[in-house]
């Protein structure tokens, strides 16, 4: 072929691919066109990924929870304990994240954002600022109720935390930012379920055990707390609790507190104004551990007399491996199975040696179902029996259990909740029964009592001035 006509040739597919890539680069820009609104529609498609239809779901029913707290002013220079006058107060402001999981305003967060707090306001994701009422709080699970009052108030779905996959998403949305940023809108992260199950020591003496957690890479900071962790679905699973890290901000180790034990201990308090958990009747201890360091399962150290351990013949010694299907390493998994027990649960124990699984129906402590002897409207007794004995380890077998005692007569009588009251002047204390009777005679009498007492496994006395 001639080389003039191969060269228009060439011209020609050029001016023609030229002409089709402005018209194509033109249609795009033309807001108007049905390519390029088909073109922006598949870019959002792409988008709008599972993690940000999870977070939409979501973000709008967690809330930020400010708190103020006002507390004895402490001098912190020579020359202000000279200037302060005596009982001056301070206050102080903190900030943490909440989960809005009712219609009717129940926020769930965690006990250690709003300890002390002298007043809460929980503040929406559109700004809106709501005074918070405290239903109940649970330190042991770290977990706080509050009840908001207001219309139209979103809620968070509310998944389980029961079958999770590790690996699969997580996001953890929450306001770690508080009131340093102009507008409340919560902040997502995203990460991956790391771990289920974990079991956390305190590493510092501000810090308590958490048992049975939900560990993530999604990053969790200061103000995350009581913020919400997240599936694909856009399902509540976590209340984000705490961290481990060496600087302070987030390192990928992050834990949250399934939100089926939240939930549990919200309708214990919206239903029973407590928390109900159960008794089983048996302390373990740890065996020795491997070259290695590792243990496997506990060894029963004591049952306690006709509890539900008692009677399904568990006896000192025996090695526990599996509890309700969960291995145990140590003490620290017993007392994770432990937390999520209510009266009336079922406890499935795989013992070692055993051939079958050992079942048992947690009840009631002892001490919450015993019958209670008012004195002086100030002071609630219990019998000491063998139950609760087990159930707090005491080493008096029988005396009048001090259950409930006011402030003010604690202060005057140095007497306090869980003391054993054994003998008053040479009157040996049997139950509570024997304590009214005790002060029934002294009616019209007045004089110094000496009061015998347990207290934490050690005798101490103390002496009541009485007016009959």
């Amino acid at each position: 072929m001639p080389q003039v006509l191969r060269s228009s040739m060439a011209d020609g597919v050029r001016r023609f691919l030229f002409t089709a890539l402005t018209a194509l680069v033109a249609g795009a820009c033309d807001p108007g066109t049905a390519s390029s609104q088909a073109a922006h529609q598949s870019i959002d498609e792409s988008r709008a990924t599972a993690i940000v239809r999870a977070s939409a779901r979501v973000a709008p029913a967690v809330v930020s929870v400010n708190v103020l707290r006002t507390q004895r002013a402490r001098p912190r220079t020579m020359w202000e304990s000279m200037i302060l006058p005596p009982g001056a107060q301070q206050r102080s402001a903190g900030f943490g994240s909440g989960v809005i999981v009712s219609e009717d305003g129940i926020v769930i967060t965690n006990d250690h954002v709003i300890t002390g707090a002298s007043q809460i306001k929980v503040t929406l994701a559109g700004g809106r600022d709501l005074d918070a009422e405290i239903i109940g709080t649970d330190p042991v699970a770290d977990i706080a109720v509050l009840r908001i009052q207001g219309n139209d108030l979103p809620v968070a779905p509310v998944g389980s935390a029961a079958g999770l996959m590790i690996g699969e998403w997580a996001i953890a949305i929450g306001n770690p930012l508080g009131n340093y940023v102009a507008d409340s809108e919560p902040t997502v992260t995203a990460g991956v379920i790391s771990a289920v199950d974990r079991n956390i020591a305190p590493s510092s003496e501000d810090e308590g055990f958490y048992f049975g957690m939900i560990q993530t890479d999604a990053a969790i900071n200061p103000g995350n707390s009581g913020g919400a962790l997240v599936n694909a679905d856009g399902e509540v699973i976590g209340i984000n609790a705490s961290i481990m890290s060496r600087s302070g901000g987030s390192e990928g180790l992050g834990f949250a507190i399934p939100i089926d034990r939240a939930l549990q201990i919200a309708d214990d308090f919206l239903e029973h104004g407590e928390i109900r958990r159960a008794w089983v009747g048996i302390e373990v201890e740890p065996i020795q551990a491997d070259a290695w360091g590792r243990t496997r399962g506990v060894r029963i150290s004591r049952v306690a007399e006709g509890s539900p351990a008692d009677d399904a013949a568990l006896e000192a010694g025996d090695m526990l491996l599996r509890a309700n299907g969960r291995p145990l390493s140590g003490p620290l998994d017993w007392e994770g199975v432990l937390l999520d027990l209510r009266a009336g649960d079922g406890v499935d124990l795989t013992l070692q040696g055993q051939p079958r699984v050992i079942a048992l129906q947690a009840e009631p402590f002892p001490s919450t179902t015993a019958a209670r002897v008012t004195l002086f409207q100030d002071i609630e007794l219990i019998s000491v029996s063998s139950q609760i004995q087990g159930e707090l380890g005491l080493s008096s077998e029988s005396g009048a259990l001090i259950a409930n005692i006011s402030g003010e007569l604690t202060n005057r009588t140095r007497l306090r909740s869980g003391d054993v009251i054994i003998q008053m002047n040479r009157t040996r204390i049997r139950s509570a029964d024997d304590a009214a009777a005790f002060f029934d005679a002294l009616t019209g009498q007045q004089g110094r009592i000496v009061v015998y007492l347990e207290r934490n496994n050690d005798y101490y006395t103390t002496s009541l001035y009485w007016r009959g």
